[in-house]
């Protein structure tokens, strides 16, 4: 009987131990090749995301320069920066770090993951106004690009009692995500009191880390969307040299060509789908709309100490709305201005002076895709600044990270000074 039962339940136990031994092993079970990150750096998938494999290994080799932002990076043209640089042989590869819901909270969390691969680069950070809401990060989306690794690596990094680390262990611990783990967010507890760590924690937390990183390894290039293909139809569409006159004429006559069925400005596809039936619906609908007063002016601060402390060098990007479809919606273009002046103020202040602020151009013929996301000409201004920025030597930024920038009173703070926001 014995027998029989060890040859019906032997194979099964022996290979749960032998998976157990694979996946607490201290090895790396995988290697990436370059074909699987150059098809991550523009795939925008989830797993990239919060994973940490991919990402370490494309980001090892200079080539590949972080893209920091959120949805406009899945609105693909002619000129979008991964097709510009694939037409063009630039010697950078974006990688896209961004999808629709990522906002500063996620990006903070998955830079915890590559610390070394940004330690002393270059990167690329495009703020979205639409960020700034009252409540800030909205806790699905920060769910659905979160993994606990993101916040083990964190906590077994934790060296002293900081703001920083303070306020992001209290912000985690808002997400249900972040309270998932009982052991994860008992840590977080205690860093958010200022306390390190426990011993048990810290054994219990090295071994999780090791668990989920085998499981990277295993199955983060699994699904991996494949834009390349988008990519190469667009550039197919550019002229072989780079001559920004050119470019702006063919960005005009895309603009055209694909904004007829409205008077926004708006692509059509983009208009038809999401808008034309309940266009009524949107009429001033946004007239009370406020992006000066959020707490994601603190999440935010949490990417800039992040980048201070790695000392990255940054070129950040603020992008225009629509101008046409916010005056229909009633966006306030005071209100509008006044963000613009907070948020240079808090980058410059601490010494990020990179900055390509193209929030003056919502009025701009076919700047603009849609009603907030850049387009045909929008992205040629941005890459106007960026390849300047990734191409040549760039003074060594001088950072002075400020904690008031983690305070409430910062972030219900609706204007700042005229002598500080200059």
């Amino acid at each position: 009987m014995a027998k029989k039962l060890f040859l019906i339940f032997g194979p099964v136990v022996l290979a749960g131990v032998l998976l157990l031994a694979i996946l607490f092993s201290p090895f790396k079970l995988s290697h990436i090749n370059s074909k699987t990150e150059r098809q991550a750096a523009v795939s925008l998938s989830p797993n990239v995301l919060k994973g940490q494999v991919i990402k370490e290994s494309a980001l090892s080799h200079k080539k590949f320069v972080p893209f920091f932002g959120s949805s406009e990076f899945s609105r693909f043209s002619f000129s979008h920066p991964s097709v510009l640089a694939t037409k063009y042989k630039r010697p950078y590869t974006p990688f896209l770090m961004g999808a629709p819901g990522t906002q500063s909270l996620t990006h903070y969390f998955q830079m915890q993951l590559v610390d070394p691969q940004l330690k002393n680069r270059k990167a690329v950070f495009v703020i979205s106004p639409q960020w700034f809401v009252h409540k800030g990060a909205r806790k699905d989306a920060f769910s659905f690009y979160y993994s606990p690794l993101q916040s083990i690596v964190w906590l077994l990094n934790q060296r002293e009692d900081q703001k920083m680390d303070r306020y992001a262990a209290k912000r985690l611990l808002e997400m249900p995500s972040g309270k998932a783990n009982h052991v994860i967010a008992s840590a977080l507890k205690r860093v958010a009191a200022g306390k390190s760590i426990t011993t048990g924690q810290r054994t219990y937390l090295t071994y999780e880390k090791r668990l989920l990183q085998h499981e990277d390894q295993l199955f983060s290039s699994l699904k991996l969307k494949n834009n390349q293909k988008r990519i190469d139809h667009f550039a197919k569409q550019l002229p072989a040299n780079y001559q920004i006159k050119t470019l702006d004429k063919l960005a005009v006559e895309q603009g055209k060509l694909h904004t007829t069925n409205n008077k926004f400005g708006i692509d059509n596809h983009f208009y038809q789908r999401r808008l034309e039936k309940k266009k009524n619906k949107f009429k001033n609908f946004e007239r009370n709309w406020n992006y000066t007063q959020s707490p994601e002016f603190s999440d935010f601060e949490l990417v800039l100490n992040q980048f201070a402390s790695l000392h990255t060098n940054v070129e950040f990007v603020i992008p225009p709305v629509n101008q046409k479809w916010s005056e229909y919606t009633g966006l306030s273009p005071k209100m509008l201005k006044e963000f613009d002046q907070k948020i240079r103020y808090q980058l410059t202040s601490q010494g990020f002076t990179n900055i390509c602020d193209l929030s003056d151009k919502g009025n701009v013929p076919y700047f603009m895709q849609d009603t907030i996301h850049l387009g045909w000409r929008g992205w040629l201004a941005v890459d106007q600044a960026v390849d300047p920025f990734l191409t040549t030597k760039q003074k060594t930024p001088h950072y002075q990270i400020n904690s008031r920038f983690y305070s409430k009173d910062w972030q219900n703070l609706k204007t700042v000074p005229k002598m500080a926001a200059n």
